[in-house]
């Protein structure tokens, strides 16, 4: 389903990704996302925070990683960053 709305909207300005989803995880998604487009922001959002994975995450292709909840406005801080 992420890919398909990708495809279907490439015009898409940020990407905001739950790293664990039940049909595609966030990284695959990611991967397959960066061969098609390789400049779209994308933020990784997980509740599954560990030692380390800011940095894995980052190498993997996302802009941004940052553990749930968000408060709004850190992700609307986050999102103009990105944007600009």
């Amino acid at each position: 389903m992420v890919i398909e709305q990708f495809n279907l909207n490439q015009d898409i300005d940020i990407i905001l990704m739950d790293v664990k989803m039940p049909n595609l995880e966030g990284v695959e998604a990611t991967r397959i996302i960066r061969g098609l487009n390789k400049d779209v922001p994308i933020i990784a959002l997980t509740a599954y925070a560990m030692s380390g994975d800011k940095e894995k995450y980052i190498k993997l292709g996302f802009n941004v990683y940052h553990t749930k909840p968000i408060v709004r406005d850190e992700l609307l801080s986050i999102i103009n960053h990105l944007i600009k």
